[in-house]
C-alpha cells in the first residue's frame, strides 16, 4: 500500500501547492483545478484502503491525465511553475497509479502455498536410524 501513501503525499502538495507557488491570486482556473485534483487524489488513495473500493486508485490515472493535459495546453508557453508542476505531479501519478495495493507481498499463489502448508500437519519426526 506504500503507492497510495504516496499519493495522498502528492494530492496534500497539490492541496498546498497554490498557496506555495502564489498563484492562488493570478490564476484562479489552475488554482481550482489544483484544489479538486489534490482532493480528488487524496479521496481515491483513501479509498483504495478499503477492501469495497480497492481499485478506485485506478481512477487516479484520469486525475493524472487531466493534470497533464491542463498544464500542458492551458499553461502555454513558457509554463508558469504552478502549471510545470501539474504536468510534473500529473506524470508522477501516472507511475503511481499503476502500482497494485499489495506490492509488497509475494503474489497470491505463493501466500496461498505457505498458507496451505502452515495448516497441514506436520510429518512426524524421522527416527535416528532412518537419518544414518
Amino acid at each position: 500500500m506504500w503507492g497510495r501513501v504516496l499519493e495522498v503525499m502528492l494530492g496534500l502538495w497539490l492541496v498546498l501547492s497554490p498557496l506555495l507557488f502564489g498563484h492562488y491570486l493570478t490564476h484562479q482556473p489552475l488554482w481550482m483545478s489544483d484544489l479538486a485534483c489534490g482532493a480528488a487524489m487524496v479521496l481515491l488513495a483513501l479509498l483504495s484502503f478499503w477492501r469495497v473500493t480497492r481499485y478506485a486508485h485506478l481512477l487516479n490515472l484520469a486525475v493524472a491525465g487531466w493534470l497533464v493535459g491542463f498544464g500542458y495546453f492551458y499553461g502555454g508557453y513558457p509554463a508558469s511553475p504552478g502549471f510545470q508542476n501539474n504536468i510534473f505531479v500529473g506524470l508522477v501519478l501516472l507511475l503511481l497509479a499503476i502500482i497494485p495495493n499489495e506490492a509488497d507481498q509475494p503474489p497470491r499463489s505463493w501466500r496461498r502455498y505457505y498458507q496451505q502448508q502452515a495448516e497441514s500437519p506436520a510429518p512426524p519426526p524421522a527416527s535416528e536410524h532412518s537419518r544414518r
